[in-house]
């Protein structure tokens, strides 16, 4: 699996850090996502798969390799 971000489209809601914190952070002075995983282990990844499922701006995209 590989994440990209969108930071355009991140409303800052947070919703990533809170369910994948090993993989989203998001930026002190106003709270968009930043990436810290672009390619994070397999263990991570139905949280990484849920943190995309709920960003309400559909900011985390996934690029699947059949896992």
């Amino acid at each position: 699996m590989k994440i990209t971000v969108d930071q355009e489209k991140c409303c800052a809601a947070g919703q990533c850090v809170l369910i994948a914190p090993e993989v989203f952070d998001q930026r002190d002075d106003d709270g968009i996502v930043v990436l810290l995983d672009a390619e994070p282990d397999g263990d991570r990844h139905p949280a990484v798969r849920e943190a995309a499922a709920v960003c309400p701006a559909a900011a985390i995209t996934l690029h699947d390799d059949g896992d």
